[in-house]
């Protein structure tokens, strides 16, 4: 541990939205820091959330380096941001949300755990932000794949790409007057 406040595997933390985490890994920290960040967009007056992480080794072994998951509560928000996809020429692939996902990371202590195990990991990481989107139209992007190229293309250097940048330019855009 760097210092005796680290966090520990069975901690439990309160969150700003006051919901509490069951800590199960202690590498699984980045969604934490996403948990208050949707809290704090809301908090400041927005109306719909895209949260982008390179959140999860598992969308790589998933999808791979050329299509970024995405996660969504809002059908509707969801055809918004893959359509911006599509114009910008970026590849995304929308995971299911079905409720026995949710019970992955429900706690029998807390209010969540912050890792679903293993099993559609992916899917249960980008859940886990969208508790704290609660009813606010929300996408999460998983650029865990595609955030880095190791040669050029058509679209990036060798090296970080701003996956997804592209798409977040053509959603504001079609968004405005919204």
């Amino acid at each position: 541990m760097p210092s005796g406040s680290a966090l520990k595997p069975g901690d439990v933390i309160t969150t700003m939205s006051g919901k509490t985490i069951e800590i199960l890994n202690t590498d699984a920290e980045g969604r934490l820091v996403l948990a208050d960040g949707m809290t704090y967009a809301k908090k400041i007056g927005a109306n719909y959330l895209v949260d982008l992480a390179t959140l999860t080794g598992a969308a790589l072994v998933a999808l791979g380096t050329w299509t970024t998951a995405a996660v969504t509560n809002n059908e509707e928000f969801m055809e918004d941001v893959m359509l911006a996809a599509g114009e910008a020429g970026e590849l995304l692939w929308r995971l299911p949300s079905y409720a026995p996902y949710k019970h992955q990371i429900k706690s029998e202590i807390a209010d969540l755990k912050n890792t679903g195990g293993r099993n559609a990991g992916t899917i249960t990481a980008g859940l886990f932000v969208g508790e704290f989107a609660e009813d606010t139209p929300w996408v999460h992007l998983d650029i865990a794949g595609t955030s880095w190229a190791d040669k050029a293309d058509d679209f990036s250097p060798h090296g970080g790409t701003g996956a997804m940048v592209r798409t977040l330019a053509a959603l504001a855009a079609n968004r405005e007057g919204k």
